[in-house]
């Protein structure tokens, strides 16, 4: 998954100083992200069943569009032997982590992390496509527009039959002002669609939604406290630190925005068989 939260809310409007103590290399301020093996709300239980139904449909290729680091794409190889996989994302230092994960799990010969855009990208078709919380990396379009067209792209990236894993946020009630003034900058109630219309969106654009499953609060909650952890404790002691400042301000704007998209926003994870 690429280098955001399942929503926008961390990668708009930030000051340079929180973008410079979030981007700091090991050492240089808090480390990233130790505390999750997937960057989304996705609990181990879940992650197992999507991998045992991606892997049932004997892909030989797979492809990971913002992958992060990666670690579904991993699970699906390991269950797969004869699959291989490449990865896409623009973050230098989640690649690289996906790169040690797959030396240490015995299968960097049958990987590649690519930092490049996703946009318009030639690396498919693949039988297996996962994008999970990262569909605006397959369009420039402004939401919730990019998500009908992040759903064109995954047709085109997928071969007829083969399987994409779709991981989008949908509003699971209409906001209300007060919470869309709390969430990330210039929220809308118009940014995310509800499950029923993005399940329509999938089906229009050449899928038949074999598996459908949200996010419960308990994977929500592992996740944003997960999200912070690290963070959190490098701060607590290190409150003299010359990005002290910047971490703090950026960890109290992120929990406030999730205390305000809390049981709000919510994510679904789409299997889609490609009609």
């Amino acid at each position: 998954m690429s280098d955001v939260t399942p929503t926008s809310t961390e990668t708009v409007d930030r000051t340079e100083a929180a973008d410079r103590a979030e981007a700091a290399e090991p050492g240089d301020g808090p480390p990233r992200l130790t505390r999750l093996a997937f960057h989304s709300p996705l609990s181990e239980a879940r992650a197992a069943g999507i991998v045992r139904r991606l892997a049932g449909a004997g892909p030989r290729t797979v492809l990971d569009i913002g992958c992060g680091w990666g670690e579904l794409m991993l699970r699906v190889l390991t269950a797969v032997p004869e699959a291989r996989g490449v990865g896409v994302d623009v973050n230098a230092r989640d690649l690289a982590r996906g790169r040690r994960d797959a030396e240490a799990q015995g299968l960097a010969e049958r990987v590649e992390f690519v930092e490049e855009s996703a946009v318009g990208t030639g690396r498919g078709p693949a039988d297996l496509v996962l994008c999970v919380g990262a569909s605006q990396a397959l369009s420039d379009a402004e939401p919730p527009r990019h998500t009908v067209e992040a759903l064109r792209e995954l047709r085109r990236l997928v071969v007829d039959g083969g399987r994409v894993l779709l991981g989008e946020g949908f509003w699971q009630r209409p906001p209300t002002t007060a919470e869309l003034a709390g969430m990330w900058p210039e929220a809308r109630a118009d940014e995310h669609y509800d499950l029923a219309t993005l399940l329509d969106l999938a089906v229009a654009a050449g899928f038949r939604p074999e598996w459908t499953e949200t996010a419960n609060a308990d994977e929500w909650e592992e996740f944003e406290s997960g999200y912070q952890a690290d963070a959190e404790v490098w701060l607590a002691g290190h409150g003299d630190h010359p990005l002290a400042a910047a971490t703090r301000e950026r960890l109290d704007r992120h929990r406030a925005q999730w205390m305000s998209y809390r049981g709000v926003l919510g994510m679904a994870y789409l299997t889609l068989a490609a009609a």
